[in-house]
Formats: C-alpha cells, structure tokens, sequence
C-alpha cells in the first residue's frame, strides 16, 4: 500500500511539473483572480489520487488535464479578443492621477487608503503629491509614475552619453561552468582555467560563482571552504 501511494504521489507531482511549465509564468508571481481560481482547482484535483489510493490515478489525471486544455482555450482568447481579457482578468485601475486620490476608483476595487499608502512606501514613495499617476493592475500590484520633478537625475537629464550594459554573463556557478556562457563571450575553458590560475585558485570547483560583465571584467568568489584552505 505504502509503495502504490508513493508511486501515485511521484505520477501526480511529474504531471503538475507538466502543468506548471504549460500554463506559463504568471501563476508563479501575482496572479489575477482567473490564475487564482486555476491554481486552487489544480490543487486539489492533484490530491485526490493521492489522498484516496482506492480512487483509480486517471480520476484525478483526467480532471487536471481538461482544466489545463481549459485553461490554454481561456489563454488563447484572452489574447484574440480584449472583451474576454477584460471579463477574465479585470481592467487597471487609476488610483492616483496628479498628485490626487481618485476617490471613486478606490472605492470601486474597494481598496482602503491605508492598503495604498502602504503600497506606495513599498514603491520608496512616501508622499502622495509626489505620484504623477498609480495604478492598481488586474493582478493586484501597484504601478507607479512618480512626477518628473521627484524622479532620481539620469544621465540623459544631463546630457551624459552612456554605453549599452547589458547582462553580465554567469560563467561558474557553484563550481560548474557554464560552457554556454563561456561562447557566448567568444571564450573557452581554456582562458578561464588561465584567469583562474592568475588568481591562485587551482579550478573551477573552488569556485562558488564567476561572472564576466560587459566592461570585460571577471568577479570570482571562492568557496568557503576553498577559502579557509588558502587561510
């Protein structure tokens, strides 16, 4: 009995494994109340070959199925047709516009002054006359447009070129190296055995994390243990 509630346990967590990756990332962050009803009816659905070992597994692979084809059809329309985006998940809310509350929209999503105020310092926004415009999103977060007078100087205010950044490129990651990030910087394993070398560290398994940024310069943190070693 043990065995066969074990089996049906690891069928059920592979096929959720399979349904997450289907249904995309929102149900991951903030979700809108569509995702939200999708995910309580994912959970337990998934219990039910689980928690009774009598029920034969297809009772609950069947219904998790029909709901991840029901929640792709959904999906799918969401983006065909902005009615039905608007029926599942709700329009944005303008909260604040110019500086002032909009009292008729809070009242309407039913959001309390103290619940914005709260968001706003969330945001580093304690003063309200400072927000050019917020919005409430059908996912619930806040976004928020502060006044052009109260946001931090950039170089483009000043009139300061600046060159494209980028993402600096993880090259070790807990002493394994990321060879696919190595050719994307046009290198190999053999500069990065050199550099590591240069720096007195025997090999990439004494390393906790690497990193080359666009400027072309190499981070390396050792282990703690490697550390204590040199020490």
């Amino acid at each position: 009995m043990v065995s066969v509630v074990v089996l049906r346990t690891l069928l059920v967590y592979a096929a959720l494994l399979v349904v997450v990756r289907l249904t995309g990332k929102r149900e991951m962050g903030h979700v809108s109340p569509f995702d939200f009803v999708v995910a309580i009816l994912v959970a337990e659905v998934a219990v039910l070959p689980i928690a009774e070992p009598e029920r034969p597994v297809w009772h609950g692979l069947v219904p998790l199925a029909t709901i991840v084809f029901g929640e792709l059809v959904l999906s799918w329309l969401t983006l065909k047709s902005q009615a039905v985006r608007h029926l599942l998940t709700g329009r944005p809310s303008v909260v604040i516009r110019d500086g002032r509350l909009v009292e008729d929209e809070l009242r309407s999503v039913r959001f309390c002054i103290d619940d914005l105020l709260e968001s706003l310092r969330a945001k580093d926004v304690a003063d309200v006359t400072e927000v050019e415009v917020a919005i409430l999103e059908p996912n619930g977060s806040l976004s928020v447009i502060r006044k052009s007078q109260h946001r931090p100087v950039t170089p483009a205010d000043l009139g300061v070129p600046t060159r494209y950044e980028g993402l600096p490129l993880p090259l070790i990651k807990d002493g394994i190296v990321n060879y696919e990030a190595l050719a994307a910087a046009g290198l190999d394993d053999t500069w990065l055995e050199k550099e590591l070398q240069r720096r007195g560290i025997a090999g990439p398994r004494q390393v906790f994390f690497a990193q080359l940024n666009t400027a072309g310069e190499l981070f390396i943190q050792t282990k703690q243990s490697a550390r204590r070693r040199r020490g």
